[in-house]
């Protein structure tokens, strides 16, 4: 009695043409990357400038209460968010520079280099709400 094996083939790549496509794909990114440069700072800036824009709230309305702006960030009830260096996910610290009955200065600070350069980006808003990019990534 004879048995008689049926070898099914399965069609797929071999390494070689893996490796391939790996190495073009990494190509095209490290042509994109430095396009996408700036568009990824600008996007990381939009976080300072949001929570920067609720400690203005805050502020606002800690002024309503008490007729001066405060320069505790917890008498505000603004707990910042925990940092990338500190197993967080904000790239920014944040604190009140300056704080009197008619106005106050908050800024928020990069703790990350986002393009490289050696430039931490550095975001301020005063009592009128405008978020002002004071030092530029």
């Amino acid at each position: 009695m004879k048995i008689i094996r049926e070898e099914h083939k399965i069609e797929a790549f071999n390494m070689q043409e893996l490796l391939g496509v790996l190495a073009i794909i990494g190509i095209l990114l490290l042509l994109a990357l430095p396009n996408l440069m700036p568009r990824i700072a600008k996007t990381k800036a939009l976080e300072a400038q949001l929570q920067l824009k609720y400690i203005h709230n805050t502020q606002t309305t800690y002024r309503y209460l008490y007729s001066k702006y405060s320069a505790d960030m917890y008498e505000l009830d603004f707990e910042p968010p925990k940092t990338t260096k500190e197993n967080g996910t904000s790239n920014y610290s944040y604190e009140i520079v300056s704080a009197s009955g008619t106005s106050f200065i908050a800024r928020a600070t990069a703790i990350n280099d986002f393009d490289g350069d050696g430039v931490f980006n550095v975001w301020e808003m005063d009592e009128s709400g405008i978020a002002k990019e004071k030092v530029k990534d």
